[in-house]
């Protein structure tokens, strides 16, 4: 397995020698479907090791993988995210293939609205323009006015000069990103099933049992959980942060293969992991994202009709 044996290096610290075999078999397969069918694999922050080291080619955040997929020198992509992140990456390569492993890789949060809610939401607020997560379908998108992520959000908000927006779907984000910036956000009641569950109290018996521990929370956690950290950030914000500071000892508050991956990167760093699954990233695995190279599916397509106002949505985020 000539190609597979040096990426154990990376996981190995993941990955016991013995179950190395296994996933070395996919990876081997993988690696030169990419070659014959000029495919390259985007894969977010929360999948598994074997996956985000082994055989991705670009990794990062929901804003990372919406940048690089304009740039991508490839006739197939494939997405090892979920579904909305598969949606946004066809709606700026309308000409390329873009393949998700598994159509079941939804999101919570992305179900918690529809273009129907955004249409009503615009009628309750006439004028207020409708600020989207990325997190959201294609469909949502195509009723807003700009996305945002976790990463630019602040940005976003302030960069439309207006003293009041409407920021969907994520309620959290909403609020923590309302207390850094003077302009009202009219926030909906969605939420990550994986951010939620987060608690203050969990952050203060971390602290008891790991003196000198540093905090990192995602924003999508609730308001008291950011403000119990020590710093609030997207996923990549939070890696940097690693990277840049190196903690001796580190808690990341967000999905949990995200520890693992920027703990590949951060060897002298101690992570704690009391952290949370999402059940969707965890439907992407190498054995379908091989299957998906071998059989050409689940080739992700968007309703005409929305395609240029969500990709106008997507592009102004990106433009801002």
């Amino acid at each position: 397995m000539p190609d597979s044996l040096p990426l154990y290096d990376r996981v190995k610290s993941f990955i016991p020698p013995m179950e190395w075999p296994v996933f070395a078999d996919d990876i081997e397969a993988i690696l030169e479907l990419k070659r014959t069918r000029n495919a390259v694999i985007l894969a977010h922050n929360y999948q598994t090791p074997e996956i985000f080291h082994g055989v991705a080619d670009i990794v990062g955040d929901s804003l990372a993988l919406a940048r690089e997929a304009q740039t991508v020198d490839a006739d197939v992509i494939v997405l090892a995210g979920v579904h909305f992140m598969a949606e946004t990456a066809k709606l700026l390569n309308p000409n390329k293939t873009v393949l998700i492993p598994d159509m079941g890789a939804g999101c919570s949060l992305a179900d918690s609205i529809t273009a129907a809610d955004v249409r009503l939401l615009r009628q309750r607020y006439p004028g207020v323009p409708v600020i989207t997560y990325v997190n959201t379908s294609a469909a949502v998108k195509a009723e807003s006015d700009i996305c945002c992520t976790s990463g630019n959000a602040k940005k976003i908000v302030e960069s439309l000069g207006v003293p009041e927006v409407i920021m969907i779907p994520d309620e959290y984000l909403a609020q923590n990103i309302a207390k850094e910036t003077k302009v009202k956000i009219i926030a909906w009641k969605g939420h990550c099933e994986v951010h939620e569950r987060f608690t203050a109290a969990e952050i203060k018996t971390l602290r008891q049992d790991y003196p000198g521990i540093i905090v990192l929370a995602h924003p999508e956690c609730p308001p008291d959980v950011v403000a119990e950290a020590d710093f609030a950030g997207s996923t990549a914000a939070m890696a940097d942060y690693v990277t840049d500071k190196r903690p001796r000892r580190v808690v990341l508050m967000t999905e949990c293969s995200m520890s693992d991956n920027v703990a590949a990167a951060n060897p002298a760093t101690e992570f704690i992991r009391p952290c949370n699954l999402c059940p969707h990233m965890k439907r992407i695995t190498l054995g379908n994202i091989r299957t998906a190279l071998e059989t050409m599916q689940h080739a992700v397509e968007i309703d005409p009709a929305i395609v240029e106002p969500a990709r106008r949505a997507v592009e102004r985020m990106l433009a801002a």
